[in-house]
């Protein structure tokens, strides 16, 4: 009986887009909060300002991984609140990510890596990338608000990723003091985070439109 039910799940994981985000995402929460709370840990152990923000920016993004997923199946008709909820809370969100980025662009991670090690966190950093904007792309699949928001936070977790390599990079090859990386790092924070930003706008906006449509229709 048991095979046949990890059969079942695993055929449901294949096949079924909806079912494979959210069980996806259940795995990604988990990774996150445990990643979040040892940031914190590392914070308070050693009075830095960098694990603290980035355990406070990751812990709020594994809750809105963790609201929607739970909240799937018991919203009934309180999904469009709890939709709205979400959004809202991944605009606030954006704003906790200044603090990190700010650290990212001013050089103040503490990196301790070899280039090898920074080279294999490059390598996982592109696939997490790839893999985000094929998923971002893919939502067009489903007509489910929740795996739509669950797509657009993993691509936002994805570009954070890409930031955070950056800074390594330059840091690993001694490029802390170049000011041309200065800038470039600068430039990059700014891009990425205007994305994130008007990503989280337009989720809220796109359903808005939606339910003015379906209204006026």
């Amino acid at each position: 009986m048991q095979k046949k039910r990890i059969r079942e799940a695993a055929d449901r994981w294949h096949l079924e887009y909806d079912y494979r985000t959210f069980i996806n995402s259940a795995g990604s929460a988990g990774i996150m909060a445990f990643f979040a709370l040892y940031n914190g840990y590392l914070g308070l152990a050693h009075g830095s300002v960098w694990h603290g923000s980035v355990c406070v920016y990751y812990l709020f993004l594994a809750v809105l991984r963790a609201v929607l997923i739970l909240y799937e199946r018991r919203a009934g008709a309180h999904r469009r609140t709890i939709y709205y909820i979400v959004t809202a809370c991944l605009l606030v969100t954006n704003f906790c990510m200044i603090g990190p980025i700010y650290l990212l662009v001013t050089m103040r991670k503490p990196v301790n890596m070899t280039l090898t090690a920074a080279i294999i966190m490059a390598a996982y950093t592109t696939y997490k990338i790839i893999m985000a904007a094929v998923n971002l792309r893919k939502r067009k699949q489903s007509t489910n608000d929740f795996v739509w928001l669950l797509r657009t936070i993993g691509f936002i977790d994805a570009l954070m990723s890409l930031l955070s390599l950056q800074n390594t990079l330059i840091m690993v090859n001694g490029g802390s003091t170049d000011a041309n990386m200065l800038k470039l790092s600068a430039f990059t924070g700014a891009v990425i985070w205007a994305i994130v930003t008007g990503m989280s706008i337009w989720a809220m906006i796109r359903k808005k439109k939606e339910t003015y449509e379906t209204v006026y229709r």
